[in-house]
């Protein structure tokens, strides 16, 4: 099959590349490297397209003659939207329009789109089923939500065959540390690495189902092959539900070392707890087996080891 995915460059998007590329299927990859690199993409064959998927010209460009299209392009981080909320709904939301829009007009059939569990907001249930009301608390959320409806409205108004897929923090090699919108995990072991205190956000209670990129591209993967549609949104993730304060016990086990703790002020915007009822999941992907926190913090930590050395 002939897949593009947006958002390529990107730590989820470059991971999926090569896992598409594994499994004999050609990529094309349009990303304009605003939150992306370029070097994520070293030694895969993809047809790479730099450029916005907000200009239409490079957008049909992209998506011409494509089976399928995993929309994974967006401006990620809660932080950042409540920093510049014009520039994420601007990405994320007139972003996806574009997309939906040239995959009309080029009659492409198929839309995988990676939504945000931010969307639940302030909805307290634990787990979080896909029917629970939602309520978000960042312009990032909104925008999340907002572009999610329109993939799903497309497959009832254009007969797109649509899947809105809600992740729950991601994680995994590839996701980068060093910038200020950093994700948590990334953010923890690069600390430790370098012996300095790991920042907590409030006093550690805060809880996540986290999701190994593994899992994840495997099962995007199989949605595209599968051409996989449903008109509800769809969690992917597995029903766990980790504390700051036991991740970083896990990531003490995973490293033999033992980190100091430095507590911050929490961040507006930021949900307490989040975890996945993953029926709708099971039942669309029956023999998805993820990846246990353990085993993919012991891989993920692993690439920061791997990277290091190469700096020397």
């Amino acid at each position: 099959m002939h897949i593009l995915i947006t958002g390529g460059a990107g730590f989820v998007g470059s991971n999926l590349a090569r896992t598409a590329l594994e499994q004999g299927h050609s990529v094309r990859v349009i990303d304009d490297l605003s939150t992306g690199y370029r070097d994520n993409l070293d030694g895969l064959d993809v047809d790479f397209i730099e450029g916005s998927i907000n200009e239409r010209g490079k957008m049909d460009q992209a998506i011409a003659g494509v089976d399928s299209v995993v929309h994974l392009a967006a401006l990620g981080s809660v932080p950042r939207s409540i920093q510049n909320p014009i520039a994420t709904h601007q990405a994320n939301v007139d972003g996806t329009l574009s997309v939906l829009e040239s995959a009309r007009s080029h009659g492409i059939d198929h839309v995988i789109f990676s939504s945000s569990s931010s969307v639940y907001g302030m909805n307290p249930a634990m787990p979080k089923q896909e029917r629970e009301w939602v309520r978000p608390m960042s312009p990032y959320a909104v925008s999340k939500l907002a572009a999610e409806q329109y993939v799903l409205a497309y497959g009832t108004a254009y007969g797109i065959e649509s899947l809105a897929f809600r992740f729950f923090n991601v994680y995994g090699p590839g996701q980068r540390a060093g910038h200020v919108y950093a994700a948590v995990i990334p953010v923890f072991i690069d600390a430790l690495m370098k012996g300095e205190p790991l920042p907590i956000n409030g006093d550690g209670s805060n809880s996540r189902d986290f999701t190994y990129v593994g899992t994840v591209c495997r099962v995007l993967l199989d949605a595209v092959e599968r051409k996989v549609s449903h008109s509800e949104p769809v969690n992917l993730a597995f029903g766990t539900n980790t504390t700051l304060l036991e991740l970083i016990d896990e990531i003490a086990d995973v490293s033999g070392q033992t980190p100091e703790l430095l507590h911050r002020d929490p961040r507006p915007g930021d949900v307490a707890h989040s975890q996945a009822n993953n029926d709708s999941l099971r039942a669309l992907f029956p023999d998805v087996e993820p990846v246990s926190l353990p085993d993919g913090l012991s891989a993920t930590h692993e690439w920061f080891q791997k990277g290091r050395e190469a700096k020397g």
